[in-house]
């Protein structure tokens, strides 16, 4: 076997988890682990985020949902699309709490069984992925209400990591939809609409629950979040060196024979490349890894299966490679990643494949 892994390390979910909770309490914690725990893992990753205080969990599809279910997982799940007509009654078999927003959503509910199923609205306040606007909501709302299955109301931000002035108009929105819906004497339920970042910039957008996703797994939406609450990082990327070599000045590893050695030296390959989520292009921005508790650049292009590292005499076969996370003194966070890639931290988290098996730590 490859010795390339993911560590994911519990802990730091539960302690983020509960670091979190003391920041927005008295809200509830909802914690996202779609897209596998944006590749930390579902199961393992929403059990240690539920034995930290976390209420609920939320995913994107009901083949997510039915996966938690299947592991006993009994906490309420939060399906945050609308799920397909011929979805829903799976989506009701398996417990899971849909979200409504179009027309089609109401006939297709009239046709499951009977049963406990309270569907949260979605109300579109400027993300315009999905979402009712506010007339369509109430009205949504009302009908749900009709056979008391009103069981939230929310939205979603998309740029509470850099603008204040559109988020706090996106909370207004949803304010008054909630206003509206007690107007007419209807409760609305659980109402939320932040995010991480929402979560801990803009109290006043707290409500009844959180929906945390990023911050969970360690990584900070913006840097102004780092004042708010101390987080670790739950992802470390490891393999371990292969095969080293001694190579003269002038060389040129890898495809591509993209930048030659400026002197004599150790060059060492590592088992793990861009099959398993090392994006090609680090080798030619800038990136490194750690070996030894010392940063090392890139010799040469990633390739599918293996990377080429500029090593030294101390580095030998078998030492530990650490890709993303810390070794030593040294840290390369998922952020670094994403600056020298011109994307989002997000993304780098989600983008480790099935290839690297995972390796859980309390």
């Amino acid at each position: 076997m490859r010795p390339s892994w993911v560590e994911i390390d519990l802990g730091a979910i539960r302690h983020n988890v509960r670091s979190i909770a003391e920041v927005v309490s008295p809200a509830a914690i909802a914690a996202v682990v779609k897209a596998d725990a944006y590749g930390h893992g579902d199961v393992p990753v929403a059990e240690a985020a539920l034995e930290a205080g976390a209420t609920w969990l939320a995913v994107a599809t009901v083949a997510e949902g039915i996966r938690l279910r299947e592991a006993d997982l009994s906490a309420p799940i939060l399906l945050l699309s609308e799920p397909l007509a011929s979805d829903l009654e799976e989506a009701h078999r398996y417990q899971l709490t849909p979200t409504g927003y179009t027309g089609d959503f109401l006939p297709a509910l009239r046709k499951i069984g009977e049963g406990p199923i309270a569907p949260h609205v979605k109300l579109d306040t400027g993300m315009h992925r999905v979402g009712a606007d506010h007339t369509a909501a109430l009205e949504i709302a009302r009908s749900l209400n009709e056979k008391s299955q009103l069981g939230g109301l929310w939205t979603h931000f998309p740029d509470a990591e850099g603008n204040a002035e559109f988020t706090k108009q996106q909370i207004d929105q949803l304010a008054r939809l909630v206003e509206a819906v007690r107007g007419e004497g209807i409760d609305p339920g659980i109402v939320h609409a932040a995010n991480s970042a929402g979560a801990l910039l803009y109290p006043e957008s707290r409500w009844d629950m959180v929906r945390i996703g990023l911050a969970m797994y360690g990584c900070y939406p913006s840097p102004e979040c780092r004042d708010v609450v101390e987080l670790r990082p739950a992802m470390r990327i490891v393999s371990r060196v292969a095969y080293v070599q001694q190579l003269p000045a002038g060389s040129r590893p890898s495809y591509g024979r993209i930048r030659p050695l400026e002197e004599d030296g150790v060059v060492a390959t590592v088992p793990i490349g861009y099959a398993d989520g090392v994006t090609r292009r680090l080798s030619r921005v800038g990136g490194s890894v750690l070996i030894g508790g010392k940063r090392r650049p890139y010799a040469g292009s990633v390739t599918m299966d293996q990377i080429i590292i500029v090593g030294s005499d101390e580095v030998a076969v078998g030492d530990e490679v650490v890709l993303l996370g810390a070794q030593g003194e040294e840290t390369i966070e998922a952020d670094e990643w994403a600056g020298l890639l011109d994307t989002v931290s997000w993304e780098i988290l989600c983008g480790f494949g099935p290839r690297l098996p995972r390796r859980y730590q309390e």
